[in-house]
């Protein structure tokens, strides 16, 4: 770990990194097919065997992260999801739903040491850890990556921010883990009482939007803030990497032991590259293996080579949430259901649902880009797939290819609320 990256994997060929993790992915399959039962069932009909491209990956199931909660119900505690026994393993985590997470036994389990080697953490450092340590993981998340680091972590967990304030002060803490609003309290609250703080240099923020004034705040003040976007199923995700001279590179780099998809909200079809969609991960956890399991996040991947030398997939980063389920005349509408309607004509190339109106009188259409040149047949088709799908009325409108926006939105809710 000596040097600017963390490992040799971070640079290799863009080639032999997927050369490599295509080769894994047949056995780790069949591990998760064989060890858990929630796998099995999911992969029941899938020979394991012959995944060997992300063509055949993405003929799998999307096992959804807003389905767990069920899952859990019906198999619990972890919906058989987990490949090592619930006795053999360190911890389990309560997420609000409630929705239950393990921890396995293992240096760096979560993987977070990479994130935060790229954001400057190194061995020695003295890290004020203030994520929660209670119910939820990301206290333990970031410590075991920072314990692997050989940083010496304070657990301060979240509030008593003048508390907060004097060990940092008295102690010399030079890194900080935790939200950037909390990170906002701590400074404010250090200069209310006028505590000298100048030892914190660095700090790794997440589970919040980060302003770019906050950060050109702190950096003014010389400390270096980057982001790690990381979840309590999956660990790192991702993570923003150092720009020589200051500030952080564009896009965050994805984690080395995943494979990422970025699919169309409400299904599991790829979208195009540079397009908007839902965040879905395949992660070589051996003991929580999740295959193609869709975060509910929407990102997009950003073409081209992070300027630090690192050569894996960029992501512009958590640009909203994959559900858009929206409420037309007393029924639920779902992302779901737009993929259902648009998979029967496969002349619309991408379609966007907008619900208008005033309250108690919602109309909805459905924007299809489309080439094709029975356009009059084709719009008839479409309505009657509305209504066969969602059981509602619902206008059609063709428009030219690449006339929608590119946000990962197949459900736009346009109406006034008074």
């Amino acid at each position: 770990m000596a040097g600017e990256y963390f490992d040799a994997l971070e640079t290799r060929a863009p080639e032999a990194r997927e050369a490599a993790l295509m080769a894994a992915l047949p056995a780790h399959l069949g591990h998760a097919k064989v060890h858990a039962p929630g796998w099995a069932r999911i992969l029941a009909e899938v020979d394991t065997r012959e995944v060997v491209s992300r063509a055949a990956l993405a003929r799998l199931p999307v096992t959804r992260k807003a389905d767990l909660g069920e899952l859990q119900k019906a198999l619990p505690p972890l919906g058989g999801l987990n490949a090592t026994p619930v006795a053999k393993l360190a911890k389990l985590f309560v997420s609000p739903g409630p929705v239950y997470e393990p921890e396995g036994h293992g240096v760096d389990w979560w993987r977070t040491a990479r994130g935060l080697f790229a954001g400057g953490f190194r061995a020695g450092d003295r890290v004020a850890n203030t994520f929660a340590y209670h119910f939820t993981p990301a206290g333990s998340m970031l410590e075991s990556g920072a314990l692997a680091l050989g940083c010496t972590v304070l657990p301060t967990g979240v509030g008593q921010t003048e508390m907060q304030v004097a060990t940092m002060r008295d102690l010399a803490v030079n890194a900080f883990i935790g939200t950037p609003s909390f990170l906002k309290l701590i400074v404010d609250k250090a200069d209310e009482l006028k505590a000298d703080i100048s030892c914190l240099g660095k700090a790794m923020v997440g589970g919040e939007y980060l302003p770019p004034a906050l950060r050109e705040s702190l950096a003014a003040r010389g400390m270096r803030v980057a982001q790690l976007y990381a979840s309590a199923d999956l660990g790192l995700i991702a993570y923003e990497s150092p720009r020589h001279g200051g500030g952080v590179n564009e896009g965050m780099i994805l984690d080395e032991a995943l494979i990422l998809e970025i699919v169309r909200p409400g299904s599991g079809d790829p979208v195009a590259e540079g397009e908007v969609g839902e965040v879905v991960i395949t992660s070589f956890n051996r003991d929580y293996p999740l295959i193609r399991f869709a975060t509910g996040d929407l990102s997009a991947v950003l073409p081209g080579k992070s300027p630090c030398g690192r050569s894996n997939v960029r992501i512009r980063g958590w640009l909203g949430r994959a559900d858009q389920t929206t409420k037309v005349r007393g029924m639920f509408v779902t992302p779901r259901q737009v993929h259902d309607i648009t998979r029967r004509h496969p002349e619309i190339a991408r379609a966007r649902l907008v619900v208008e109106g005033e309250t108690g009188n919602d109309r909805m259409t459905l924007k299809c880009e489309t080439a094709s040149p029975q356009a009059a047949a084709l719009g008839e088709a479409i309505r009657t797939s509305i209504r066969d799908v969602t059981k509602l009325r619902g206008e059609v409108e063709l428009v030219a290819p690449g006339h929608l926006p590119n946000d990962g939105k197949v459900i736009e809710d346009a109406r006034k609320y008074t």
